[in-house]
């Protein structure tokens, strides 16, 4: 049977060396929160996101948010559609038109196959209309290697 190699310590190291960027744009904004989203974020460290997928953006301002862990003040950025497939890695800085909104704390998969919610942590919790995103705003996850 195989083992999960996240979180159980059957890996001799961190396993990413070095990845792309992943390039998207916005084509849905949000303007909504949650402080009792109950985000479950998945223990893996890395999600595939690939082209043309949409995915969610989301951003907490909580400190303790990152994999296996439960999250519940939420607000909702984006959606995005995905230019340039890749990997996200927790950790990885994102940038929504040239400015850095978060990093990367970890993926729930509540609406999956439909789409996977990206959890950002970031020291604000505003909503995308609040940080004036645009429809069609490029949108970079940053290699955090």
């Amino acid at each position: 049977m195989s083992k999960e190699p996240h979180g159980t310590g059957i890996l001799d190291k961190y396993p990413y060396a070095a990845k792309s960027d992943v390039t998207g744009r916005v084509v849905c904004l949000l303007d909504a929160r949650s402080e009792e989203r109950g985000m479950e974020l998945i223990i893996h460290p890395s999600r595939a996101l690939c082209t043309n997928e949409i995915h969610e953006l989301a951003v907490t301002d909580d400190p303790g948010a990152a994999p296996n862990r439960v999250v519940d003040r939420v607000a909702y950025l984006a959606f995005f559609s995905v230019e340039e497939g890749g990997i996200a890695l927790v950790g990885d800085k994102v940038e929504v038109a040239g400015k850095e909104i978060g990093e990367v704390a970890g993926f729930d998969l509540t609406h999956a196959p439909n789409h996977i919610n990206v959890l950002l942590r970031a020291k604000d919790r505003k909503t995308g209309a609040e940080l004036r995103l645009s429809l069609g705003d490029p949108i970079v996850f940053r290699s955090s290697l």
